[in-house]
């Protein structure tokens, strides 16, 4: 989306622009010391609660998955971030940008994505150094 057509709430808070409300469960996977701050508070600001963990044991409205080329298999990791949501939920992909350690191929992004089932329907630059990717899953 072109900068002219942000709204100032989307300019200023990050997680505006990812699609986020209030009220809404966001569930974080893959927190690490590199996530971006910044990215994270203004999910816990734009929907009034702050993230959950791994151990949440109820459903989320949207999964956080903060993904690395070292942490392993992504679809395994996609097909975890499905089980853990709530229908219609999204999974915000994370991963580093070109040229930063862990950046993660796009075409390895499109595989994981349709192994686990999953749709792309956008990818922007959502902080300094990280990259997200918006998957859906199909309508149960």
């Amino acid at each position: 989306m072109p900068e002219a057509a942000m709204s100032a709430e989307e300019r200023a808070n990050p997680a505006a622009r990812l699609g986020f409300r209030p009220g809404q469960v966001v569930q974080e996977i893959g927190y690490d010391d590199d996530v971006d701050h910044e990215l994270r508070q203004a999910v816990e600001e734009i929907t009034g609660q702050d993230l959950v963990d791994e151990e949440y044991d109820d459903v989320a409205d949207a999964v956080l998955l903060w993904f690395r080329d070292e942490d392993g298999d992504l679809a395994d990791a996609l097909v975890d971030a499905v089980g853990m949501l709530e229908d219609g939920g999204d999974i915000w992909l994370l991963t580093p940008k070109a040229g930063r350690d862990g950046y993660v191929e796009p075409g390895d992004i499109i595989e994981a994505a349709q192994t686990a089932g999953l749709a792309q329907t956008k990818s922007i630059s959502v902080a300094k150094d990280w990259t997200g990717t918006r998957l859906v899953a199909p309508k149960r």
